[in-house]
């Protein structure tokens, strides 16, 4: 019972105290029309781990959208420096996928559903104020691992705004 109670004081403690932020994909809301949310939680000054959730609003006979109709990306980032304002990072992410592709068979186009997990890596900076507004800018490339059916490579990049909190 000690521990349980140790454990969970450790955890609800770990929260109250760090750095967390929210954000919303400002190119993708605009550029491509969907959906993209992010939570961060920062682990130290050098690692963070977060989540963002994309959804595509955009009809599957458009030309130009993203693949995916959903995608669940949990990320580790890793910070280079200690800087306050300025921040440049590294990161390893799963993209969750799912959606549909389009293929052509014997002269008839037709839609394929598939759902998929990549695994990629993207590079990126970030801007922090004072007063807690987060601008970070991405970009990245991820592989699907398990399906012949799903696209090969999953895209990852935007310009965030949120709020550190």
């Amino acid at each position: 019972m000690k521990k349980i109670i140790l454990l969970s004081s450790l955890l609800i403690s770990s929260f109250g105290f760090s750095q967390q932020e929210l954000k919303l994909n400002i190119s993708n809301a605009l550029v491509v029309r969907s959906l993209d949310i992010s939570y961060e939680k920062q682990l130290s000054i050098e690692n963070s781990f977060g989540i963002s959730m994309l959804f595509n609003l955009v009809e599957q006979e458009e030309d130009f959208r993203y693949n995916e109709n959903i995608m669940i990306t949990p990320y580790f980032r890793h910070y280079f420096s200690a800087a306050l304002k300025w921040n440049y990072f590294g990161e390893v992410f799963i993209g969750i996928n799912s959606g549909k592709k389009e293929t052509v068979e014997n002269s008839n186009n037709f839609n394929l559903e598939y759902t998929d997990a990549a695994l990629g890596i993207a590079v990126g900076a970030k801007y922090t104020s004072k007063g807690g507004l987060i601008l970070d800018i991405y970009a990245g490339i991820g592989r699907n691992l398990f399906l012949s059916d799903s696209p090969i490579l999953v895209p990852r990049g935007g310009l965030n705004i949120g709020w550190k909190f």
